[in-house]
């Protein structure tokens, strides 16, 4: 009795644990949402144009874009999303942009954790999983922001989640047709979020996992599967096919999405052996390697789950058929890896919606993973909390926050450290540090850049009033950043895009020596009503173009995108030479 009550008192603690790392997540998934450093596809701001353009339009289609060849990019749900969201440009800010995408994310969290209580009759493994999911690093950097997979990853899984459950409760019930129906009016919304191409993966998931957790497999189920399946996949067709129905101009969606967006990926210069067989990071080597990297910090947990399932293979016969979950679980993570091998352009972010999978085979076999394959992921949140605070300390050091913004990301360090520490120490705490670690990086780096949305980091209201009506040039260093001057300049602006870095690099003739600061600023200023000018460098404390111009507003950004030889290990500790810029709102005098 003794032992009993012992093992129900460490049960109602791990889920304890649990639950407390889940609200950790949701606070490091919300906090900062409208922030400028919220990790995301570069690409963001070219769909946040999209969407702009499009309300403005005050029509839901044909999609609106200033770009050239960049309207139809992707299928309208994403951008018919931000419309709603931001209220038809009333309401544009980018925490409204970016909640529906953490919406769907709270919905896949808690499809985890259902799904997993219904499997193991227990809450813990469901807690686990979803902690681990939001640990990953894809769903961080991808989960949240405007441009998100969380959509389709959520109306993709509805499936399979609702297999999971159902094999759970009634292990011999299939769904029926009206199931299939429903389920393929949801992949259709999936694929008008992102793609009609990844109904392929989609439906094939989810007919090998009807397959595979069949309690009586025979010819007639397989068919009786296949029949409804494929159903499901034509109805999702046809949800997407609307868009040529909708749009009064279908050529340009042929031309520029179909085409433009998609059969390209089957394309390659290189020739698809060359480039698939290659060492590049398109290459099927490193495709299989995706779920590892999507982990983030948590990479190595993944070839250890793989070394498990090699291990016991063996065993396979005796054990076989797996249990139904099991079987979903492999189907669903399995068929979304082998798919995306076949296109000539390969990423690691493909296979972001067969995530949850991974999370819960994770959860499942938890204990079963060797302690050494979450050492790692330790020892590399530890450097990534110390590189956080050597940022934040920096930040301080040269003005930009307070002593209140400066303490608390290092009291997230600090207990960082510590937790790291105790996983070191015991055996038995290393698998839930790890992902607390992960999670504290995450808490860390959101506070470390919370001040530069603060006034540091934005023009203040009085350089916003003195801004002068017309054309503004505003620095452009990957697509369409332009885009960002529409919330930091209110005002209806004409912000006109100059490139600066790499971009301006790649354009520039073979042998022509860039222009000085000076000199382009001159021109710039000649033919504007203001511009937007980053520092060079360090050492540049004023705008090269004084006393024949007029500083308006001055604020201070965290840069990317650093050319090479920009960020080197001598200057790694030294965040001030390639982090932390000026920034000028400028006027001729």
């Amino acid at each position: 009795m003794r032992m009993q009550a012992s093992g129900i008192s460490s049960d109602k603690n791990s889920m304890a644990f649990w639950l407390a790392l889940l609200l950790l997540a949701a606070f490091a998934y919300v906090f900062g949402l409208d922030g400028q450093y919220v990790p995301s596809n570069g690409d963001e701001m070219v769909y946040v144009h999209i969407a702009r353009e499009t309300a403005a339009t005050g029509q839901w289609l044909p999609l609106a874009s200033e770009l050239v060849d960049t309207r139809n990019t992707k299928p309208p749900m994403l951008f018919w999303q931000a419309m709603v969201a931001g209220n038809w440009g009333e309401h544009w800010n980018m925490a409204a942009l970016r909640t529906p995408s953490l919406l769907y994310l709270l919905l896949v969290s808690g499809a985890i954790v259902l799904c997993l209580r219904a499997v193991t009759q227990r809450w813990r493994e469901g807690l686990m999983a979803a902690c681990i999911f939001l640990a990953f690093l894809s769903t961080f950097r991808y989960g949240r922001p405007y441009l998100t997979s969380a959509p389709e990853t959520f109306w993709f899984s509805l499936p399979l989640f609702a297999l999971l459950w159902q094999r759970a409760r009634l292990p011999a019930a299939s769904p029926g047709w009206l199931a299939h129906l429903l389920f393929g009016l949801g992949l259709g919304l999936g694929l008008a979020y992102k793609s009609f191409a990844l109904i392929a993966p989609a439906a094939a998931a989810w007919w090998l996992a009807l397959v595979a957790s069949e309690s009586h497999l025979s010819w007639r189920a397989i068919w009786q599967h296949t029949l409804k399946t494929g159903v499901s996949a034509v109805l999702a067709l046809a949800v997407f096919g609307l868009w040529f129905v909708l749009d009064p101009d279908p050529q340009a969606v042929w031309r520029e999405f179909i085409v433009g967006e998609n059969a390209a990926k089957f394309s390659d210069a290189r020739g698809w052996w060359q480039e698939a067989f290659s060492l590049s990071g398109s290459s099927i080597w490193s495709q299989l390697l995706a779920y590892a990297v999507n982990a983030g910090l948590l990479f190595f947990l993944i070839p250890g789950l793989a070394w498990l399932g090699l291990k016991r293979l063996p065993q396979l016969r005796k054990n076989w058929p797996l249990s139904p979950h099991q079987a979903i679980l492999l189907a669903w993570a399995l068929v979304w890896l082998l798919v995306f091998l076949f296109p000539s352009q390969r990423s690691a972010r493909y296979v972001i919606p067969a995530m949850p999978a991974v999370a819960m085979l994770l959860a499942l076999h938890w204990r079963d993973i060797a302690r050494a394959w979450f050492l790692p992921t330790l020892l590399i949140s530890g450097v990534a909390l110390l590189m956080i605070a050597r940022i934040a300390w920096i930040g301080y050091s040269l003005g930009l926050s307070s002593t209140l913004e400066l303490g608390l990301p290092l009291l997230v360090v600090a207990t960082g450290s510590v937790v790291i520490a105790a996983g070191l120490w015991r055996s038995i705490w290393s698998r839930g540090a790890a992902v607390l670690a992960s999670l504290l990086v995450y808490a860390a780096f959101n506070l470390s850049v919370a001040p530069m949305d603060g006034p540091v980091g934005r023009y203040g209201a009085q350089a916003i009033a003195a801004t002068p009506q017309g054309k503004i040039a505003v620095p452009n260093g990957f697509n369409s950043q332009f885009e960002r001057f529409q919330f930091l300049l209110p005002g209806g602006h004409q912000f006109l895009p100059y490139e600066t870095g790499a971009r301006a690099m790649a354009r520039r003739a073979p042998g022509v020596p860039p222009p000085t600061a000076a000199d382009e600023m001159q021109q710039l200023l000649a033919t504007h009503a203001a511009v937007v000018w980053i520092q060079s460098d360090s050492a540049q404390t004023m705008p090269p173009c004084l006393p024949a111009c007029r500083v308006l507003g001055e604020r201070w950004l965290l840069t990317s995108r650093h050319l090479p030889g920009e960020v080197r290990l001598d200057n790694l500790w030294y965040p001030q030479q390639w982090l932390y810029r000026r920034e000028w709102l400028l006027v001729p005098s």
